[in-house]
């Protein structure tokens, strides 16, 4: 007997079906969020000669420098790789500006932070570079209005179209962040929130003076603390863009990340686990790793490379489901310049013109920032032997001491004459510091080498050197590094109870960089400007660039 559903039951059908079809349908997609990050530009507004070193098995020693970064090249590769995704957010990890090339720094740094607004940022982090001209120039720099000395130096300054976020600077006047700890963007009604913060050390790094009334805190205790408030707000998907980085011995762009260590690595493992991925910088190194299987990123410097990281955020929890990322490089022939952005940078370089193209001196070969093994550079020599021949003429000078961190890119000529210009030094030297020399006892000056050797996770800084020579053995234990009966003055064996004359530059006497004893000194002497020292320098002789001349001295126990 066959069996022939009643007409109710057959009306009914259509509706069964959907409802069984309604319960096996798939889950909506999770919402797919581009970040494209970028970190330490530096107000390089143009591409920066040396541009980057790219793998190529073609080239000689299987390793090509290509032409990499300039604004207007940076913006056409933000908007090609945000147009790749329905959501996209630009970011940044800190020290947009200032250590800047002349065509930025002649202006405070304005036409970079009007640029960069332009190409689409919407969220930094400070830096401890934003901090080099004091608070209440950050203040204005993002403000806008013009300097209350300098005036309108490039006409009206809107200030700038994206967000400083800086959660772990107090404000001690009012116990309240100097700028906003956090911003929280809706993606199709799904929220995310971006976190700022920079090294909690910058007070050692930059002039106290301009910071007064601030208070630096530790990263990942003050990431933490905001957790439980941003999600009363909902929020379960988190991005820390913070100041602060690590190092890695593998490529830039290598997701294994083989060898990565630092001070972001600790911040990261003390994170709350809410945090999903870390955007870092300030070592200008470019990474991309994993730390306990959070996703931490970093794009190198001066613009020359942005990080393209995608997030995949469930849309019934908000969490981020999925992270990855790769480094891009900013090539300039594969982005093309875009015309308004290339425009606003060739006004300020036809400005700056007159003083950047004037012919300082001539060199041969490249001086690098790059140390050897024993911390020493080529270029790292001829500034501070400039130094010394400045200071032992306006002050009796014997040694001088020049810290890494000012040497912010290599020297070099674009000409076949050799010709360097001022605007080639001053991407050396753009601090503007000035030369102090002060009488150290040898005993102090021991001291002042010993406190090159930091316990972790402060990095070791090593001085370079003009006058002085010496070894130290990094198998000894911090406060005795320097190897016993090594150091020379002036080819002489030091002696503790001798007086010598020691240069350095205003930051270092300071106590930048945590150098101390340098304030010890007695009979300080002013000298000229560290960039006069350097074009001086410069202009008394043809300077060929070689290997590190031995200086410094690194002893392997183990050969």
């Amino acid at each position: 007997m066959r069996f022939f559903p009643s007409r109710a039951v057959a009306a009914l059908a259509p509706a069964l079906l959907a409802g069984a079809c309604a319960l096996v349908a798939p889950p909506a997609p999770p919402i797919e969020l581009r970040l494209v990050a970028f970190n330490d530009f530096h107000g390089h507004l143009e591409s920066p000669a040396f541009g980057w070193v790219v793998p190529d098995a073609a080239a000689a020693g299987g390793r090509a420098r290509i032409g990499a970064g300039g604004v207007a090249h940076l913006a056409t590769a933000i908007r090609e790789l945000r147009a790749a995704k329905p959501h996209s957010a630009v970011v940044a990890a800190g020290d947009l500006v200032s250590a800047s090339p002349l065509v930025s720094a002649l202006f405070l740094d304005e036409p970079s932070i009007t640029a960069l607004g332009e190409a689409g940022l919407e969220f930094s982090s400070v830096g401890n570079h934003e901090f080099d001209r004091g608070r209440d120039e950050l203040r204005r720099l993002a403000a806008g209005g013009c300097h209350p000395r300098e005036g309108c130096l490039s006409g009206p300054y809107a200030g700038a179209r994206f967000g400083y976020l800086a959660a772990n600077v107090i404000d001690t006047a009012t116990g309240r962040p100097f700028f906003p700890a956090y911003a929280i963007r809706r993606y199709e009604g799904v929220p995310v929130a971006f976190v700022g913060a920079v090294l909690e050390s910058t007070p050692t790094i930059v002039d106290r003076r301009g910071i007064r009334g601030l208070e630096f805190r530790d990263e990942a205790d003050t990431v933490n603390a905001l957790v439980p408030e941003l999600k009363r707000q909902g929020v379960e998907a988190i991005v820390l863009l913070v100041h602060e980085g690590g190092v890695s011995t593998g490529g830039f762009d290598d997701p294994s990340c083989p060898g990565f260590e630092g001070a972001i690595v600790d911040i990261v493992r003390r994170l709350d686990s809410a945090v999903d991925v870390v955007v870092s910088g300030h070592t200008h190194q470019a990474y991309r790793c994993r730390v306990d299987g959070r996703l931490v990123t970093s794009a190198g410097s001066y613009g020359r490379l942005v990080t393209a990281i995608d997030l995949a955020i469930d849309r019934a929890t908000g969490d981020v489901v999925r992270s990855d990322a790769r480094n891009v490089v900013v090539e300039t022939s594969r982005f093309a310049a875009d015309p308004a952005i290339a425009a606003h940078v060739s006004r300020f370089a036809r400005l700056a013109a007159g003083r950047a193209g004037r012919a300082v001196g001539t060199v041969q070969g490249e001086f690098t920032p790059v140390a050897n093994a024993a911390g020493e550079s080529n270029l790292g020599d001829l500034v501070a032997q400039a130094q010394l021949a400045a200071m032992r003429e306006a002050a009796g000078a014997q040694v001088a001491l020049m810290n890494p961190g000012g040497l912010r890119a290599p020297l070099s000529s674009r000409r076949a004459d050799g010709i360097v210009t001022y605007g080639d030094l001053f991407s050396v030297q753009p601090f503007g510091n000035t030369l102090v020399a002060v009488t150290l006892t040898g005993a102090q000056l021991l001291r002042v080498l010993e406190q090159q050797f930091r316990a972790p996770p402060d990095r070791t800084r090593i001085l370079q050197a003009a006058g002085i020579g010496y070894a130290w053995d990094g198998s000894r234990p911090i406060g005795s590094r320097v190897v016993p009966g090594s150091v020379t003055i002036e080819g002489r064996p030091l002696d503790v109870g001798t007086a010598y004359r020691v240069a350095v530059n205003s930051f270092l006497f300071g106590g930048g960089d945590g150098f101390t004893v340098f304030a010890e000194g007695r009979d300080a002497a002013g000298g000229p400007g560290d960039l006069d020292a350097l074009e001086r320098f410069m202009a008394a002789a043809l300077r060929v660039a070689g290997p590190p001349e031995g200086r410094i001295r690194r002893i392997d126990p183990t050969q």
